[in-house]
């Protein structure tokens, strides 16, 4: 039966100011080492996709486009090369982050008019920013996701 002798370690509320202080430098340092990290990771890979090459199969074709001769411009057409031979998988990542996207024009216009409404009610809480443009904008907004929302039902 579980009781607070048999526990393994102290809880938070049961430490000393000191205590608490240690683990949290500890967690900090950690947490700056994980940010170091990661940051040496995007730049070593940054520095690799962005070096020139000089492949026989990439270059020519590159630079006819006018393209850099880099390891992120052949990989990026090896992605389009593998959608052009039916890799669906390819081509949803290409149309991702080209910036197209599956989402239809009221659903884009609706998630806006969340986010404009979600900033109105932050606004009316906090104060910030609360003026009749704002609102007007948001009524706005609202109404033209409305009128669409309709218009593409009785399409």
């Amino acid at each position: 039966m579980a009781n607070e002798e048999n526990l393994k370690g102290k809880g938070f509320d049961s430490r000393t100011t000191e205590e608490l202080r240690e683990i949290a430098t500890k967690g900090g340092k950690a947490s700056g080492e994980a940010r170091r990290r990661k940051a040496d990771f995007r730049k070593a890979l940054n520095a690799l996709l962005t070096a020139e090459i000089n492949n026989p199969e990439w270059t020519p074709l590159l630079e006819s486009l006018g393209l850099d001769s880099t390891l992120e411009s052949a990989v990026n057409g090896a992605m389009i090369k593998e959608a052009l031979n039916g890799n669906v998988k390819a081509y949803e990542v290409i149309a991702k982050y080209s910036g197209q996207s599956d989402k239809t024009d009221a659903s884009l216009e609706e998630q806006q008019s969340k986010t404009e409404l979600n900033k109105a009610r932050k606004q009316a809480v906090t104060g910030e920013n609360e003026t009749d443009e704002a609102l007007g904008k948001l009524d706005k907004i609202l109404k033209e996701v409305h009128d669409n929302a309709v218009k593409q039902e009785t399409e």
